[in-house]
């Protein structure tokens, strides 16, 4: 039987706790998560990638089968890069089950061979977006509700 391999690709900009319930939501799943930041053309990272590297390392050091990479370029091309037939993704809402279908769509367009799995995180991580925890953190305020209690960092 072919090792079931997923990429879980993200800024993670920073990583969360839905990131996080994802991934562990997942682990049964596949025999190895790739959890794969990427570089996204369109967004300047806030926190540097190898900060955000040994914070999802460290967040999964309890799980072999975790691991943590990082890419530029199509997420389908670093998939079969890495021998992954799965790209993982988490869905908070509606609107995100809007916009990952149709990046869903575009990969399969493109790749055929990769397929999306899609699963909804946890209710209580659904109002938790990045971004918004990004500008908490860059106003100073305490983001620590909102991450993985590995992940340790200064105000």
């Amino acid at each position: 039987m072919m090792e079931r391999k997923a990429v879980f690709p993200g800024t993670f900009d920073p990583f969360t706790l839905g990131h996080e319930s994802v991934v562990r939501k997942a682990i049964p799943l596949f025999d190895q998560i790739i959890v794969a930041i990427g570089k996204n053309s369109t967004k300047n990272a806030y926190f540097d990638i190898e900060q955000r590297t040994e914070w999802i390392r460290q967040c999964f050091a309890d799980e072999p089968s975790v691991i943590v990479d990082h890419f530029s370029g199509l997420t389908v091309d670093y998939c079969l890069s890495k021998g992954c037939n799965f790209i993982l993704r988490g869905l908070r809402n509606p609107a995100d089950f809007q916009y990952e279908s149709s990046i869903a769509q575009m990969n399969h367009a493109m790749k055929p061979e990769v397929t999306t799995v899609l699963l909804i995180c946890e209710p209580k991580y659904a109002a938790i977006n990045s971004t918004i925890v990004r500008e908490i953190h860059k106003s100073g305020g305490d983001i620590s509700q909102f991450i993985p209690s590995s992940i340790k960092m200064n105000k």
